[in-house]
């Protein structure tokens, strides 16, 4: 059997929006790296990484070099630190909804395809087909949030059928229970399940 490719997002030309959010919900801290690695030519993603709170010192440090900058104190309190961060998780819930809903319809697929849980759980509501199929097809995502988007009678037609296709996720008693019970589902999919 062919190993499936998945389809990558080019950090290096992906707009300043997407990578603020990609930013506010790091799935991984690699990103951080791998957004400096693919930006070194582009001040405002640089000075976005030095500027970020969740951003890895050597990160910081290094982008405050491109930008001839002064690279950050790292010597503080640790308390105002891990109080700055409990204050980007509460405001980043509201703000990550609000900045996908200003993007474009190829803006929020690359989001889907690179997004941290966060961002793929508002994705997965998302009115648009393509991109709740990109959250499907996400390396990343958990069975329950296939079960989630199987048990949602909003989640499209084409969604469904995307999580029949797949083997692992049929073999799941819940997600085959979800899609079995969907009132959605069409037909051809929720009568072998029965």
């Amino acid at each position: 059997m062919a190993e499936k490719k998945l389809i990558g997002l080019d950090l290096s030309v992906a707009s300043e929006e997407v990578i603020r959010i990609l930013l506010d919900d790091p799935a991984d801290t690699a990103i951080f790296s791998e957004l400096m690695d693919a930006n070194t030519q582009r001040p405002g993603i640089l000075r976005l990484l030095y500027e970020h709170p969740q951003t890895p010192v050597e990160i910081a440090a290094e982008a405050a070099s491109l930008l001839s900058l002064p690279a950050k104190i790292t010597t503080g309190a640790i308390d105002l630190v891990t109080e700055e961060k409990e204050e980007v998780r509460l405001q980043k819930k509201e703000s990550i909804l609000q900045k996908v809903q200003r993007l474009s319809v190829g803006q929020r697929i690359q989001l889907a395809l690179k997004g941290g849980k966060d961002i793929r759980n508002v994705l997965i509501r998302d009115p648009n087909r393509e991109v709740v199929i990109k959250v499907l097809e996400n390396p990343k995502i958990t069975e329950n949030e296939v079960e989630m988007i199987a048990r949602n009678p909003s989640s499209p037609d084409d969604a469904l059928r995307y999580i029949f296709k797949k083997k692992d996720w049929i073999r799941k008693y819940n997600i085959v229970l979800s899609l079995a019970s969907n009132p959605k589902t069409p037909i051809g999919v929720s009568m072998p399940l029965i």
